[in-house]
C-alpha cells in the first residue's frame, strides 16, 4: 500500500513545473504568482490527502485530476477573488436583460470611444479658451435636440435623476404622489426609499387603482414642493382603473406653480418614426419629447433600455430647474465618468442620424430571422417554433413581440454547460424545450455562438 501511494505522489507535477504550464502562467499573470502559489498548494495538498490515500482510487483518477488542477485553482482563485466579468451569448428573447448588462452597444461605438480611453481627453477642458470647461456639454445639445429640451443633464442612473431632482427640490418638503405609481425597481429600491434618501415626504394621494385630478388638488398645500408622476413601466393595473393624465397634472401644477416631475423610465427620447422599425409594443408609451411639449418642467429616464447606451440617467427640461439641480453638492456624486460620457455621446448621435442599433432587431420579421435559424437548425437540429420576444428592463413588460425560434429537447446538463463554457451561452428551457432565440444575439456572433454551442455538447 505505502509503495502505491509514493508511486502516485511521483506523478504529482511540482510547484516550478506546475507554475510554468501555459493555463497557470495565465493566472499569474492575472493574480499574481504569490496567490496563485498558495492557491496551487492548496489544491497539491488536497490531491495527496485525498485521491492518494484513497486505496480504491483508479490510477486513471488521479491523471484527470492532475488534468483539471489549472481549471481547480482557476475556480478556487475566483471564489477568493471574485470573477472577471465573461462574454455571453444571450439567446434568451429578452434584450434589455437586467442579468445580463441589459443592451450591447454597437460595434461601431465600443471602436469609437477605445481611443478615448486610453488617452487624455477634454472632459472639463475648453480646447478653445484654454480653461476649465463642463463635462455635460458634449452630451447636454445632443439631448436638447432630440427631446426639444431647453436644457439637458446627465447623471449615472435613473434613480440618480430622482434623487438629484427631490434633494434640490423637495428637501423637507412634501412630494404628491399617486399611490398606484408606487414602484420598486430594481434591486427592491423602492420610490418611497427614494423620496426618504433625497430628504423629501412622500403625500400618497388616490387608491392603488385609481386617482382623481382631484385627489392631487386636494394634496396640494404650502408644504408641497412638487408633483412627481412615475410610469409604472414594470407593471400593469387593468380592470377598475383610473389615472390622471399629464396634461391634466400640467394645468393644475402651472395653476398652483408647482413643478412637474415625469419618471419616464424608459429612456424614449422621441416618437418612433421611419427609418426606425416600428414597435407596437411601444405604443400608448409617450417619450421625453412628447412629455415636454404636453408642458412637463422635468422628466428623467434611462440610458441603457429603450436608448441602447451605458448605465446613465437623463434629467431634461426647464433650464433654471436642470441648472439648479447641476449645481447640487449632490450633482458630485453621482456625475457619469469619462467612458459612460463618451459612449453616451456616440450613441446619441446614432438616434439624432436615425442609424440602426441593436435593439431593433427585437422586430426583424420572421422572414429576415429564417435564413440564420435555418443554419442553426442544420447544424444543431430541433424544430424551429413561433416564439415571442421582450424588451425587457421594466419596458413593456406585457407586451410580447411575436416571431420564431428554434426548439431543442431540454437538457439540464447542456444548459450548464452552455452557462459555463467560454464564452457563455444562455438560453431558456419552456415546456420541456430549449428555446434559442436569434434576435437578441448579433448576427456577426453567428459562427463564434454556433462554435461555442458545439464545444458544449
Amino acid at each position: 500500500m505505502e509503495e502505491k501511494t509514493e508511486d502516485a505522489r511521483r506523478q504529482l507535477p511540482a510547484m516550478g513545473v506546475l507554475l510554468e504550464t501555459p493555463a497557470v502562467k495565465v493566472l499569474v499573470s492575472l493574480y499574481g504568482r504569490d496567490l496563485v502559489r498558495a492557491h496551487a498548494q492548496a489544491q497539491l495538498d488536497e490531491l495527496r490527502q485525498g485521491s492518494l490515500s484513497d486505496a480504491t482510487a483508479a490510477p486513471e483518477d488521479l491523471v484527470e485530476r492532475i488534468a483539471e488542477l489549472p481549471c481547480a485553482i482557476d475556480r478556487a482563485l475566483s471564489d477568493e477573488i471574485g470573477p472577471r466579468l465573461r462574454r455571453v451569448f444571450n439567446a434568451t428573447g429578452i434584450f434589455v436583460h437586467t442579468n445580463l448588462g441589459r443592451s450591447p452597444l454597437p460595434s461601431s461605438v465600443v471602436a469609437g470611444i477605445a481611443p478615448l480611453l486610453d488617452s487624455y481627453t477634454d472632459l472639463e477642458f475648453d480646447l478653445r479658451r484654454g480653461r476649465r470647461g463642463d463635462r455635460n456639454r458634449s452630451v447636454e445639445g445632443l439631448l436638447c435636440a432630440l427631446t426639444g429640451a431647453p436644457a439637458a443633464l446627465l447623471v449615472n442612473n435613473n434613480a440618480a435623476s430622482l434623487v438629484l431632482v427631490l434633494a434640490t427640490v423637495a428637501a423637507g418638503k412634501e412630494v404628491v404622489v399617486s399611490r398606484g405609481e408606487l414602484v420598486e425597481i430594481g434591486g427592491s429600491f423602492r420610490i418611497p426609499s427614494i423620496l426618504e434618501a433625497a430628504g423629501a415626504k412622500l403625500r400618497e394621494v388616490g387608491a392603488t387603482n385609481r386617482v382623481r385630478l382631484s385627489d392631487y388638488e386636494s394634496a396640494l398645500g404650502p408644504e408641497t414642493a412638487l408633483i412627481l408622476k412615475v410610469f409604472p413601466s414594470n407593471y400593469r393595473l387593468s380592470g377598475f382603473v383610473s389615472s390622471v393624465e399629464v396634461p391634466s397634472l400640467v394645468e393644475l401644477c402651472r395653476r398652483r406653480q408647482l413643478p412637474l416631475l415625469v419618471d419616464e423610465g424608459s429612456g424614449l427620447l422621441r416618437p418612433q418614426a421611419p427609418p426606425r422599425p416600428a414597435a407596437p409594443q411601444l405604443e400608448g408609451h409617450s417619450s421625453m419629447r412628447e412629455l415636454l411639449s404636453m408642458g412637463t418642467d422635468l422628466v428623467c429616464g434611462s440610458g441603457d433600455k429603450l436608448l441602447g447606451g451605458p448605465q446613465a440617467g437623463i434629467l431634461v427640461g426647464e433650464k433654471e430647474l436642470v441648472r439648479r439641480c447641476q449645481r447640487h453638492p449632490l450633482y458630485r456624486a453621482v456625475r457619469p465618468d469619462r467612458a459612460c460620457i463618451a459612449t453616451m455621446g456616440e450613441i446619441l448621435r446614432l438616434h439624432l442620424s436615425d442609424a440602426e442599433l441593436p435593439i431593433d432587431r427585437l422586430w426583424a420579421s420572421s422572414d429576415q430571422m429564417m435564413p440564420r435559424l435555418l443554419r442553426l437548425q442544420e447544424a444543431l437540429g430541433g424544430e424551429i417554433v413561433e416564439s415571442d420576444a421582450f424588451v425587457g428592463g421594466g419596458a413593456a413588460p406585457e407586451a410580447a413581440i411575436p416571431g420564431r425560434a428554434l426548439a431543442l429537447e431540454a437538457d439540464d446538463r447542456l444548459t450548464r454547460r452552455l452557462r459555463e463554457g467560454d464564452p457563455a451561452v444562455v438560453v431558456f428551457q419552456r415546456t420541456g424545450k430549449m428555446i434559442i432565440d436569434l434576435r437578441t444575439v448579433d448576427p456577426t456572433d453567428d459562427e463564434p455562438f454556433l462554435e461555442a454551442f458545439l464545444d458544449a455538447r
